[in-house]
């Protein structure tokens, strides 16, 4: 009888296993249904109400702690049957799930019975068979609840099978939602590009829309402007006809101008031919060496009383002394001396003025004439302020206003077909030594000059410098480089003195193609330095040197004057090196003009004298008729 209930119990704890295994394998799924399971307290159980699935852990609790049962050893799980039991009383109340403690303060024997004595033996045991078949009641539920619970179980693992799949049917729609949503995004990516090229392109539209609207408007003016050219076009044509017509009676218009202008060159050239040659005649009748005279004012201004120039006659000069009776017993006597020139001008007169009278002297050096101009005086006498001036337009010299005459003249031919060239150089006599004033090395290397006379008795001067020059500019600055060159001191006569001759020589080549005319000529352009006496400048040492060199040049210019006036057969160039470089000038083929420049102070009264002594001398001098270098 005792065994009856251990198998039970063992069946018991069996079916406990199998439903604790059962419930193991159930529990997955639940944990993934329900995330917070209800804890199970000790001597709980869970009950199914309405068919509905129990808790893992209310299933599971029972098995895993041991169950000890009251009075019997071999009984387990006593108070769980006992929860189970009421657990399934409560399943018909509701749906709810409810816990109940088994009762732990009852007897043997059953609820409310007292405990009975150690010997009563029967009582006992009829107290535990009351218990077994109470023990089996409950096993029976027990046992029912358990099927119950392996189909609910079963349920629950076909559901969570189910749900598996569609969990996975699931992840796979959300997996394609995402590729779809990625999809979507590089979609909704390219509708942003397009919406914005739409925009653009909308824009685009409308300018071109308003381009469209102005190209019409411009269409439809230029149609009313093409018709109205065309009917100018029309009238044009209509004009160009008789143009044409027009044109063809200019023409032959034109070809006759054409002739009668080559008849005019012609006769243009032929007549500068006859300019040339009566404006040549004319100069020769003036005599080839003409002299002109200058009085320089007074420091002061004025004219001095014993120079007197008569107002009606421009051509004489008269120099008035009163001597002093060497007796005392005569009363003073006044000597007059009266001399005339080719022109004199008085200390009034303009640079421009004396430079108008020598024009056409000028002029003649591009006809192919050689002409020569210097001029001769005392010290402070003004020559190279006539030859020079200064360097504001109005007190311009000879020399840069005769320049400026040969390339305006120049350029005038230039439009009959002349082409000039010029070449120009400077030189000084110093000491009766030739130096080079455009020079520009050093002084230790200044090479030697030479004159000398070619075949064809053109004078020339050897290691001289012969700047090409092709305006007015170049010439002048020539001109300045020569003045910083050349020779002065200081004399008690004059503070900057000359103390040599200078020479500015400019060679002129001209060449007519179109009437293979050639012509060749030289403008010598002389600044003479000044002739004086001893005991007035009060030279000493190098300026007595000087002195004496100026002096001698001038002297053999004046017997050079005196042997071409007596037609002597010898002429004494070679004397100084001033007269055999101006041979040419001299007794050549050649227009001179000579300036002779007196001082007005009464003291310059015998150098004065002297000076218009050798002028009238050379006025008298006649010389050889020029003629042209041409070929």
């Amino acid at each position: 009888m005792s065994r009856l209930p251990v198998m039970s119990a063992k069946r018991v704890l069996t079916n406990s296993t199998s439903s604790s295994e059962n419930g193991q394998d159930f529990a997955p799924a639940q944990k993934r249904i329900r995330k917070d399971p209800e804890s199970v307290k000790p001597h709980a159980a869970a009950t199914i109400i309405g068919g509905k699935r129990p808790p893992v852990a209310a299933t599971r609790a029972p098995v895993s702690r041991p169950v000890r049962g009251v009075g019997a050893a071999t009984v387990a799980g006593a108070p769980s049957r006992g929860v189970l039991k009421q657990s399934t009383a409560s399943t018909a109340k509701g749906g709810n799930i409810k816990q109940s403690v088994a009762p732990t303060g009852t007897k043997a024997g059953g609820g409310g019975t007292t405990r009975r004595h150690a010997w009563d033996l029967k009582g006992k045991v009829s107290d535990m068979e009351d218990k077994i078949r109470n023990y089996q009641t409950k096993f029976k539920s027990v046992n029912q609840e358990n099927e119950v619970l392996k189909g609910t179980m079963v349920q629950s693992q076909t559901r969570v099978v189910e749900m598996e799949k569609e969990l996975m049917r699931q992840r796979s729609q959300i997996s394609e939602y995402e590729e779809e949503l990625q999809a979507l995004s590089g979609v909704r990516d390219e509708l942003e590009k397009v919406s914005s090229e739409k925009s653009t392109l909308q824009k685009e539209l409308s300018n071109l829309e308003g381009k469209y609207k102005v190209m019409e408007t411009l269409r439809d003016s230029q149609e009313t402007e093409l018709q109205t050219l065309k009917m100018k076009l029309s009238v044009q044509e209509s004009t160009l006809a008789r143009l044409q017509g027009t044109l063809r009676d200019t023409e032959e218009e034109v070809r006759s101008l054409k002739e009668t202008v080559a008849q005019q060159k012609d006769e243009l050239h032929a007549g500068e031919m006859v300019r040339r040659r009566l404006h040549n005649t004319i100069q020769e009748l003036k005599g080839n060496i003409r002299v002109f005279c200058r009085v320089r004012p007074l420091v002061g201004g004025g004219l001095s009383n014993h120079i007197q120039l008569p107002a009606s006659d421009n051509k004489t000069i008269s120099l008035a002394k009163t001597e002093e009776s060497h007796t005392g017993k005569t009363t003073d006597t006044h000597k007059n001396y009266n001399f005339s020139f080719d022109r004199v001008f008085g200390p009034v007169a303009s640079q421009q003025e004396v430079f108008e009278e020598i024009s056409l002297l000028v002029q003649s050096a591009l006809d192919g004439y050689n002409v020569c101009c210097f001029a001769y005086g005392q010290t402070g006498s003004g020559k190279t302020y006539t030859m020079e001036g200064d360097e504001f337009d109005e007190t311009r010299g000879v020399i840069p206003r005769a320049v400026q005459q040969i390339f305006k003249a120049a350029e005038t031919l230039g439009a009959q077909g002349w082409e000039f060239t010029f070449t120009a150089s400077f030189v000084e006599i110093y000491n009766e030594t030739l130096r080079d004033l455009l020079y520009t090395g050093k002084a230790s290397k200044r090479p030697e000059h030479e004159i000398r006379k070619l075949s064809n008795n053109e004078v020339t001067i050897t290691n001289l410098t012969y700047e090409k020059v092709s305006n007015e500019d170049q010439v002048l600055g020539l001109i300045a480089l020569a003045n910083q060159n050349r020779s002065t001191a200081q004399t008690a006569q004059n503070d900057r003195s000359s103390r040599s001759h200078s020479v500015f020589q400019l060679d002129i080549e001209g060449v007519n193609a179109g009437r293979d005319v050639k012509c060749k000529s030289t403008l010598c352009l002389v600044d003479l330095a000044g002739s004086e006496r001893m005991l007035k400048s009060q030279s000493q040492g190098e300026r007595f040197k000087e002195m004496t060199a100026i002096n001698g040049s001038l002297s053999n210019l004046g017997i050079v004057i005196s042997a071409l006036a007596n037609k002597e057969s010898f002429v004494p160039y070679r004397n100084s090196k001033l007269t055999y470089l101006l041979q040419g000038c001299l007794g050549g083929n050649s227009k001179t003009l000579m300036f002779v420049n007196i001082a007005p102070e009464p003291d310059s009264f015998g150098e004065t004298l002297n000076s218009l002594r050798f002028a009238s001398k050379v006025n008298d001098c006649v010389i050889g008729t020029a003629s042209a270098n041409r070929k």
